[in-house]
């Protein structure tokens, strides 16, 4: 395989005007389509091991949306101020520190149990649970910051795991009309990174591209031809593996000259099963390839830690 190199389509560089600035997360149908996403793919894959366990630990994640009460909606007060401010209006610090954080956290690791794992996950699971809660609490932290080491990538899998459980039920309590940008790269829900982005096909926002929260799972409007890293529209442009069809595959990689970054941008309005997460792990082809060039990775996805 190789990397083909793309140019850009300038006429994009406006994006949709009409386009709401911010989708926000629906929980118990994102997890479930997102299992049912890993499944497909796992059929065809040579990471069919992998995508399976992660299918397992998505379908989890939708039981406990499913089960657990409503959380309190974030205080009208705290939304003001956040969006006055041009601040994300979710405090992930504060967020970790909840009840109802810590809750998601245990409940997810007794249910992990019962999913079909690598005798290391399991000892990585094991030990988790076993954890006490100032050790759950700093890898939270380490979740919250986009920063895990990588001698405990598997431990830190399913907190993030059950992070983005409890993330994506609070940012759905928010009212997408009411958040503003941030800063370039910044969820304006919970202020987490993207993981990448997808030009989608949704009514009423055809063709339109978004960021894609990898912690609270909020998409929020970007212009095409844009960099998530710094935000330059000079310099970017785009590559693909050859072998998925180089200027018409549906995902690839947008490089930024300016910050020698780049990031996976989906085609989702060509192809409408693409799920950003699931897909990103799938796609773990074009990383590799992408780790021989000089440009390093902008996007974050806890699934794929280490790649």
């Amino acid at each position: 395989m190789s990397v083909s190199s793309l140019h850009p389509d300038p006429s994009m560089i406006g994006g949709i005007s009409k386009a709401p600035f911010a989708l926000m997360p629906h929980p118990a149908r994102l997890f479930k389509e997102r299992a049912t996403r890993f499944e497909v793919l796992a059929e065809t894959s040579n990471l069919a091991p992998y995508l399976k366990f992660l299918a397992g630990i998505a379908r989890i994640q939708a039981d406990l949306v499913s089960e657990l009460a409503p959380l309190e909606p974030i205080e009208t007060g705290q939304v003001a101020r956040a969006r006055e401010g041009a601040m994300p209006p979710i405090d992930r610090s504060a967020m970790i520190l909840s009840d109802d954080y810590r809750k998601t956290v245990r409940l997810f690791l007794d249910r992990a149990q019962a999913l079909e794992m690598p005798a290391a996950a399991a000892e990585a699971l094991k030990a988790v649970r076993s954890a006490d809660d100032d050790t759950l609490a700093w890898m939270a932290e380490n979740v919250i910051t986009d920063s895990l080491p990588v001698e405990s990538l598997a431990h830190h899998l399913y907190v993030a795991a059950a992070t983005q459980v409890h993330a994506a039920r609070l940012a759905a309590t928010l009212d997408g009309k009411a958040l503003v940008p941030v800063s370039v790269g910044v969820c304006p829900s919970c202020g987490g990174k993207p993981a990448g982005s997808m030009v989608i096909g949704v009514q009423g926002a055809e063709g339109a591209r978004y960021a894609c929260c990898s912690c609270c799972a909020t998409m929020w409007n970007e212009v095409r031809v844009k960099c998530l890293a710094c935000g330059s529209t000079k310099g970017v442009g785009y590559r693909a593996v050859e072998i998925d069809g180089g200027e018409d595959a549906v995902i690839k990689a947008e490089t930024c000259d300016s910050c020698n970054s780049w990031s996976k941008i989906l085609y989702q309005n060509k192809n409408p099963t693409l799920e950003v997460i699931a897909d990103d792990v799938s796609s773990l082809g074009l990383d590799l390839l992408m780790k021989e060039t000089d440009y390093r990775r902008a996007g974050f996805n806890p699934f794929l830690i280490g790649y």
